[in-house]
């Protein structure tokens, strides 16, 4: 009863922010963001993979590389992937502007150290064509789609390390202009993404087998042009740090890139930051702040856990947004579960405190197969080694002394 009225509030408050007029905010705004204007804005192709699905990638302001935790690494960090812990099935839909919209699936999955996933977006917009009378000629939808396959392995990965996460997305985009609007205009687009992302400690305060420090580095849209458009290739730096519990705070620079530079030019060094505070076991909030071009973005989301579905509810404001729906988006994930994971890390925990208590009690034989157990299901628990490690030492001088007793 009290997540379905949490999530009543949430949707009041968003029809709150709705109803209020704010135009006078990014009015009296945009003359100043003139004079930060970037003039190479806007000539890549395919501007819907600049264009967030939703999830909580949009609700931090896009400054998520090194956070990658949920079915939103996609479109952050290919690397996200291999360290994911559940399997996640996740429809999203954005109100971008005006009647465009933005539709997108995406699955993601892990077989132990190895992450797979798979995505699909898709832009749409209604286009209508008048002549010189204002008689209409044509009617059509300009649309664009966009295929992802992402897989990635986490190598070195133990008790101690995190491990160093590497990934890749290999995208295919497809832009649809009918032709009677405008010919020669469709086109085809092929692209990868490649990321790594590692997890670490510092100056952490409290106690968690989690990590509370991330980086991430990715390179996103690497591709030739297209129709003499070029990609919106990136590279993005990205930290995240979690200085309480229930604190995220992150930041990402993003540098584009272009394969002719001297030619068409890339747009300016940006930044992004972004906040995730959980306020309840299954309720927590974003905010997020991207500074692009001369177009600021303030975003603020809110994501619900009711057991094994998640939604995530995101308004985004800036420049362009108007009074009404326009820049507001829903996720639904579906939990669907770990793969057993959860089950073995307890079995794991089990044997090692059983290997304790025999250790603790004399009886090494016993400590020794209870370590030896926890290793089987998984080689990479750092303090089984160390403790087995000590056991046989201990083993072997108690035989050696014995054996020296005998002698004598």
């Amino acid at each position: 009863m009290k997540k379905l009225l949490l999530l009543f509030l949430i949707f009041i408050s968003v029809s709150f922010i709705y109803s209020a007029d704010i135009s006078d905010v990014y009015y009296n705004a945009d003359s100043f963001m003139d004079s930060l204007s970037d003039p190479n804005t806007g000539l890549t192709a395919f501007p819907t993979l600049l264009i967030p699905m939703g999830g909580r990638f949009e609700a931090m302001g896009t400054a998520f590389t090194a956070v990658a935790d949920d079915a939103s690494y996609i479109e952050a960090n290919p690397a996200g992937s291999a360290t994911l812990t559940y399997t996640e099935l996740t429809f999203y839909h954005n109100d971008w502007i005006a009647d465009t919209n933005i539709e997108s699936v995406t699955y993601t999955s892990r077989k132990n150290n190895f992450g797979y996933g798979a995505a699909a977006k898709f832009l749409y917009v209604p286009f209508t064509e008048y002549n010189t009378w204002g008689e209409r000629e044509s009617k059509g939808y300009y649309s664009e789609s966009v295929m992802i396959l992402n897989a990635s392995y986490n190598f070195f990965s133990n008790y101690d390390f995190f491990g160093l996460s590497v990934g890749s997305n290999l995208k295919v985009a497809y832009r649809n202009i009918p032709a009677k609007i405008y010919p020669g205009q469709s086109a085809v687009a092929v692209m990868t993404d490649l990321g790594v992302l590692t997890r670490f400690n510092f100056l952490k305060f409290y106690s968690s087998r989690d990590k509370n420090t991330s980086v991430g580095l990715v390179v996103k849209n690497l591709g030739l042009k297209t129709l003499d458009d070029p990609l919106p290739m990136e590279t993005v730096a990205g930290i995240a740090y979690s200085p309480l519990r229930p604190i995220i705070i992150t930041f990402d620079l993003t540098l584009p890139l272009s394969l002719n530079p001297s030619e068409q030019p890339a747009e300016k060094l940006s930044f992004a930051t972004g906040l995730d505070v959980a306020v309840t076991d299954f309720f927590s909030v974003q905010s997020g702040f991207r500074y692009r071009g001369s177009n600021p973005r303030f975003s603020l989301g809110s994501r619900m856990d009711l057991e094994e579905i998640s939604f995530n509810v995101n308004y985004t404001l800036d420049l362009t947004t108007q009074v009404g729906l326009d820049r507001f988006s829903v996720a639904s994930s579906l939990n669907l579960g770990d793969r057993g994971r959860s089950i073995t890390d307890a079995e794991v925990d089990a044997y090692y405190i059983e290997g304790l208590k025999s250790y603790a009690s004399g009886d090494l034989e016993e400590a020794i197969i209870n370590w030896e157990k926890a290793l089987e299901l998984n080689p990479g628990f750092t303090p089984a080694i160390a403790n087995l490690i000590t056991a046989k030492k201990t083993l072997q001088l108690i035989d050696e002394m014995q054996s020296l007793q005998t002698v004598e």
